[in-house]
């Protein structure tokens, strides 16, 4: 089935950013507000991509581990399914995040972030939410190729 190293680092790295730097604070305030744009939608759907799409990374990697096993055919064949569909999912899902995150960042005002604190952070989660959309797409394409593969090398 399919490699999911890079997406997986990918969303470690769209949570990690946002969870460590997403959120500030203005300076005569105490409560922290997300960095794009003070729209906690957008964080939100960052980190709970990000935390997602990792879990089902791990899903599918376990599921590569297993596949050498599968004997039957269809279910060789559901398997392959379900990786390309679920990898077409993600990365619209991404597609998705990307322009929401890149709007939210657009519309930020330099009011609500003096400083600049987590400015990078938020474009590096916008940055590797673009390279994640083409990340899964290489998955969904080559995953019936690896699926087939890996059936020629059991037999």
């Amino acid at each position: 089935l399919s490699s999911l190293s890079l997406p997986q680092v990918f969303s470690m790295v769209i949570f990690g950013s946002i969870v460590n730097e997403g959120y500030v604070n203005r300076p005569n305030e105490a409560e922290e507000h997300c960095i794009f744009n003070r729209n906690h939608s957008a964080c939100n759907y960052g980190v709970t991509m990000g935390t997602l799409a990792f879990l089902c990374c791990l899903a599918f990697l376990a599921l590569d581990v297993y596949f050498p096993q599968i004997s039957s055919v269809k279910d060789r064949k559901k398997a392959v399914l379900a990786d390309v569909g679920v990898s077409a999912f993600w990365s619209f899902m991404w597609f998705v995040g990307f322009c929401l995150l890149t709007n939210q960042w657009q519309a930020s005002k330099l009011e609500d972030n003096p400083l600049q604190e987590g400015a990078d952070a938020a474009r590096a989660a916008i940055a590797f939410a673009f390279f994640s959309i083409f990340t899964w797409v290489r998955v969904a394409f080559h995953g019936p190729s690896r699926a087939e593969l890996c059936a020629r090398r059991t037999l």
